[in-house]
């Protein structure tokens, strides 16, 4: 209906576009003809992309707009005196209006439509160069508007990176305000500009006309906090009621984005819930909702994994066993079926002339299938590579979560539970069940040699397994893996123990179990590898992608637009490190980590996840988020004054530590750079207004469970305030490349990272041990995700592992003139330089798999999570297994 109501409005359009530009012009002529006395002209020009190209060319608004013109109703630019001040009102003195010119002009790009404008301010050259503009947008709709640059004679140009959303002004309760592309700290920034600065940080903090009680409206540009209350729906019924996160010592948590939706009826403690049809209104701030480009891959590769999902649902109506795998045979299929379209020249110019990633994905003329899964890399060169012990003991170091492994420091392994509750501390196993499996070594040997570590899924889990249990779609343990490093570098597992706390009818359970390759004892050993792989699994996705990553980044975003000035130096530097994270985070409170979402009915945990992330947030440090920090603690590395870093690594090849610390180290020496050129000494840190409020909203709000935690640093010298940026960046660039997007490469096929066990162990002489002797393939499928989980947690890390062909990696910037600063330019250039050297390393060790062969294995996929893929320019986007975004944007 739309699109016909548009072909009849085209004369309307066209007309009423033609009459614009002639009033435009007359309008320009009286006003801008000459001038005042002592005056002058700054030309410019403004780059903005329109409401319409969202709406794929909805004439409508044009109309509209257009007629907004006619009568007057243009869109206004003031300029802002950076040296002299108004008297009146204590701001710099401001210009007459300018008009934007040519509304109508052509978008230069299909895909990009943005549009050109120019513009003329008559300015008195005694006011100094502009240092800001307010603008008034008096048309019926908004439009992006992405920077202004003005030629100041005498000064050159003047460039202002705006990035923002305007809305018509009829719906702002205080002036759109933007600053140039300078830096300053409180204490250096002109005194023109002062006030200015201060209002614009109160609009971003909702601190007017009772902003804080209201719902947010899609334009609001708020910023505040809240608890995590909004996961369950007590309104819909018990079952799906979720305790709130934050604001407690049962429950920590770190604060999201405040939406203001109306309390939930039945429980004044849980926020309302969207329906889901309105999950992509969810509120976030209006400029940190994803970009257009963003949005159209996102809805592309959403859309294509619901629908590859719904079709293997249908097919599998047809199967003999309509929700089980019969066979590997069964999963790989997964891969090859899908309608083929051969090449044709009509559909490669169909995605010519709506060259969207959205149409992309649907219209493939490579030779690719339709709807067909991609082939993940762990299969793509040995079907069952994934299953043999070193590529197991292998993901430790170079898989999705390289972050859990840790040196065995004592033997046997203990926990600090109360072993009332949950059993005894002391592990099951003994020195008997590995050391022929040590290569010579007694336990005590190899522990003093630094050859034994551990996968510990112990203490995390085990308070809770009886309610995970009780669940109807989970069967499975608390474990323990100890592997050995060899003396070729790679890794041996030697014994998994499984456990269960003990209950009322039941004394705690602690089996263990050791390499096996036949018969049953070599079936319960690739049982035992499972239930680690799930416990692995599901940590993996709540505690080092969730909460350590999403989650603990949220507070830092939101601290940093209420409390930094976009023209503070610490708001420049981290501003792209942001990007996107509120808007991914929202979607994934609304459909994802909800209760009843994606992640409960695909992930072991089930209706407790979020819980058990919660009770790892107890212990979470911020000073030990970065990765030396992080190594040190695991005892992965040790001080060595004498190794590059001053860190030497206990294995040697680990390759997510040794491409981490070259990444690592180069944010260092970035950030040290950065921080130089505005910080020359402690004392400007400390009497720096805006960062101790940012800081300290930090400590007492956005984290403020850990309010009263000792290890917070004081934020009193540049070393402690370069400590926290590097570790801040690092966590929302290289952590969560690392720990993201690798999923589907290793996840994609779920027999390697299975995330549910539906059975436990079966006892000898029962019935299903003797399935499991007759058929141990079969019983490994029937233990594992079914066919409906695996294609629900396939189509979700397919998403999950895709670039955007807008991606920005580290080392990038989505504009070159995000500052005007040529040190800083310098400096960030030196930063890409080094990244583009890590490159060619990166490549290098994966090219020498005689001295790294952990960074392949048996699987032969080559360790590329840390590859930062800085000189990667070409915007291609999709399932590449490699590239450090700037942000945590997916």
């Amino acid at each position: 209906m739309d699109k016909l109501a548009d072909l009849f409005l085209y004369p309307l359009h066209k007309l009423v576009q033609m009459f614009s530009i002639i009033m435009l012009t007359l309008a320009k002529l009286l006003q801008l003809a000459q001038p005042e006395p002592g005056h002058q002209k700054i030309k410019g020009f403004v780059v903005i992309q329109k409401k319409n190209v969202l709406d794929f060319n909805n004439i409508t608004a044009d109309i509209r707009d257009g007629l907004s013109e006619l009568v007057g109703k243009a869109v206004r630019f003031q300029l802002v005196s950076t040296s002299r001040i108004d008297s009146r009102n204590g701001v710099g003195k401001i210009s007459k209006d300018a008009l934007l010119q040519k509304w109508f002009s052509r978008a230069q790009g299909v895909v990009t439509g943005q549009t050109k404008h120019g513009i003329e301010f008559d300015w008195d050259p005694s006011l100094g160069p502009p240092g800001a503009f307010i603008i008034t947008n008096s048309h019926h709709n908004q439009f992006f508007l992405k920077s202004l640059t003005l030629e100041v004679p005498g000064h050159g140009n003047v460039h202002f990176d705006c990035n923002s959303w305007v809305y018509p002004a009829s719906i702002y309760k205080r002036r759109r305000i933007f600053f140039s592309n300078q830096t300053y700290l409180p204490a250096t920034c002109p005194p023109a500009l002062t006030n200015l600065r201060k209002e614009e940080l109160m609009n971003l903090r909702g601190e007017y006309d009772g902003m804080a009680e209201t719902e947010r409206k899609q334009w609001d540009r708020v910023y505040d906090y809240d608890l995590y209350n909004d996961l369950g729906n007590p309104d819909k019924n018990a079952d799906h009621r979720r305790p709130v996160l934050g604001g407690s010592q049962e429950f920590p948590y770190p604060r999201r984005v405040r939406t203001g939706r109306r309390r939930a009826k039945t429980d004044p403690a849980a926020e309302s819930r969207l329906r889901l049809y309105k999950s992509l209104e969810i509120y976030v701030p209006r400029d940190e909702r994803f970009g257009h480009l963003k949005m159209s891959d996102f809805l592309a590769h959403s859309l294509k994994a619901i629908l590859q999902f719904l079709v293997r649902v249908f097919k599998s109506l047809f199967h003999s066993t309509m929700k089980e795998f019969d066979s590997f045979k069964d999963i790989k299929n997964l891969y090859s079926d899908g309608k083929k379209l051969s090449n044709n020249s009509v559909l490669e110019a169909a995605k010519n002339f709506i060259p969207f990633e959205l149409v992309k994905e649907f219209l493939p003329t490579d030779g690719e299938k339709l709807f067909k899964y991609p082939l993940p890399q762990v299969i793509a060169h040995d079907e069952f590579a994934w299953r043999k012990d070193e590529e197991f003991a292998r993901q430790m170091l170079a898989g999705i979560d390289p972050l859990v492994i840790q040196r065995l420091q004592s033997f046997p392994p203990r926990s600090k539970l109360d072993p009332l509750m949950y059993g005894p501390q002391i592990s099951s196993i003994t020195a008997s069940h590995i050391e022929n499996n040590l290569d010579g070594l007694t336990v005590e040997q190899a522990l003093r040699d630094n050859r034994l570590f551990i996968l510990d899924h112990h203490d995390a889990l085990m308070p809770y397994l009886d309610r995970i249990n009780a669940l109807p779609t989970t069967k499975t343990y608390a474990s323990r893996a100890i592997v050995f490093l060899k003396k070729d570098g790679t890794l041996r597992p030697v014994a998994i123990e499984l456990s269960l706390p003990p209950s009322e009818d039941r004394e705690s359970f602690e089996k263990v179990f050791t390499p096996a390759e036949e018969g049953a004892e070599g079936a319960l050993w690739q049982l035992a590898k499972a239930y680690v792989t799930v416990n692995d699994s599901g940590c993996h996705q709540l505690i080092s992608h969730w909460l350590k990553t999403h989650a603990v980044t949220e507070p830092f975003i939101i601290a940093t637009n209420r409390q930094l000035s976009v023209m503070h130096p610490v708001h420049k530097l981290l501003s792209p490190h942001f990007r996107d994270t509120m808007n991914i985070n929202a979607l994934a409170r609304q459909i994802l980590i909800n209760g009843g979402g994606i992640l409960e009915n695909t992930v072991f945990p089930g209706k407790y996840a979020l819980e058990i992330s919660s009770a790892v947030y107890k212990h979470w440090r911020l000073d030990e988020q970065g990765l030396p920090a992080d190594l040190m603690k695991r005892g992965m590395a040790v001080v060595d004054s004498s190794m590059p870093y001053g860190l030497k690594l206990v294995i040697e090849d680990y390759p997510y530590a040794v491409d981490g610390l070259e990444i690592w180290f180069a944010i260092v020496s970035w950030v040290k750079e950065y921080l130089s050129l505005y910080y020359q000494n402690d004392d400007a840190v400390k009497s720096d207004t805006e960062l101790q409020a940012w800081w300290n909203e930090i400590r007492n709000v956005g984290h403020g469970d850990k309010r009263n935690e000792t290890w917070w640093y004081r934020m009193e010298t540049v070393k402690e305030l370069e400590e926290a940026l590097t570790t801040i960046i690092w966590v929302a660039s290289a952590l969560h490349a690392a720990v993201n997007f690798g999923q589907y490469p290793y996840a994609g096929y779920m027999p390697n990272r299975p995330t549910i066990s539906r059975r436990f162990i079966p006892e000898e002489g029962s019935r299903e041990f003797a399935e499991l002797v007759e058929n141990p393939d079969l019983f490994y499928l029937k233990t594992i995700n079914n066919q409906l989980q695996t294609t629900l947690g396939i189509a979700l890390i397919q998403i999950l592992s895709s670039h955007s062909t807008d991606e920005v990696y580290l080392g990038q910037r989505a504009t070159n003139e995000w500052t005007d600063d040529e040190r800083v330019i310098e400096a960030f250039n030196r930063f890409g330089t080094k990244l583009k050297e890590i490159e060619k390393n990166i490549t290098e060790r994966n090219q020498n798999a005689g001295k790294w062969k952990n960074r392949c294995g048996p699987t032969k996929v080559a360790y590329t999570l840390l590859y930062p893929n800085t000189s990667d320019l070409s915007h291609k986007g999709g399932l590449t297994g490699k590239g450090i975004p700037n942000s945590v944007s997916i």
